[in-house]
């Protein structure tokens, strides 16, 4: 899988490339280890919300050019907004925090993410906001907002403490420290890890075997789970007879059953 090209640009660019039914999303400031800038959070949110009106697209790859993810903010252009209280992603877009803040609309769709090298702070935070994660075996992760005497507020007090556990997660939170992919691995904030040269290849892999799945469904089961770890499996149950009827009654289950009897892959269309 080829990435990105090095971005001249020295605030950087999210840079977008269509795969098939798939939207790669490249973080492209490799000079200064991917730090985001206002300007990188605002084109994110537009590659996040460009995922999910097209139509033709049915999931996100997030990843990185350069031998780092990202080492977070670019404090000196994030902290004037942070003090005037202001979020770099327009109002209106999709938030690729996912966190449900008002005036901000959530994914619909799934995003696989890929890190390698310095995955610090925002990129936790993303890749946890996230639904799958691949990670080299390279990896250093570091939530260390405390280390600078600010609270991650992308999410990371809620993801992590839900994915690991309490104390695990303020073990991480409260001192700031570094680990590794191993130990992202324990504790569920990434899926696989892997060898930094078979990572990208790996990403696309997951994210087209999903493509290939009844769009409808893989919306509808996404966002399901979702609701049962965010308010609970008692709600996330009384939405099951509603929407399996809506299901079964689209093209797409139709032909699911003619590909099963055909014996033969079925060609979902979304409807």
């Amino acid at each position: 899988m080829t990435t990105a090209t090095l971005s001249p640009s020295l605030d950087g660019s999210i840079d977008c490339t269509v795969h098939g039914p798939l939207l790669l999303i490249a973080i492209n400031r490799p000079a200064k280890r991917n730090g985001f800038t206002p300007k990188m959070f605002r084109e994110l949110g537009e590659a996040y919300t460009r995922l999910d009106d097209d139509p033709a697209l049915r999931v996100g790859v997030l990843h990185a050019v350069g031998e780092h993810f990202t080492a977070g903010l670019d404090l000196p252009t994030i902290a004037p907004l942070m003090q005037r209280g202001e979020k770099a992603v327009p109002l209106g877009l999709v938030d690729p925090l996912n966190l449900g803040m008002e005036g901000y609309r959530r994914r619909t769709k799934p995003m696989v993410v890929a890190v390698q090298g310095i995955t610090y702070t925002l990129g936790i935070e993303l890749m946890l906001a996230a639904d799958i994660v691949v990670a080299s075996d390279d990896c250093r992760f570091s939530q260390l907002e405390v280390k600078r005497g600010i609270m991650a507020t992308g999410g990371a007090t809620l993801r992590m403490a839900e994915r690991a556990g309490l104390g695990n997660a303020l073990l991480h939170l409260l001192t700031g420290d570094e680990f590794g992919s191993a130990e992202a691995l324990r504790l569920n904030f990434v899926q696989k890890v892997l060898p930094r040269d078979q990572l990208l290849d790996e990403a696309v892999r997951i994210a087209e075997a999903i493509a290939a799945q009844a769009p409808l469904a893989v919306v509808a089961t996404r966002k399901n789970a979702l609701k049962a770890v965010e308010h609970g499996p008692v709600l996330a149950m009384q939405d099951f007879i509603a929407v399996q009827k809506g299901l079964s009654l689209s093209e797409d289950a139709a032909e699911g059953v003619r590909s099963f009897v055909e014996k033969r892959a079925a060609r979902f269309r979304g409807r």
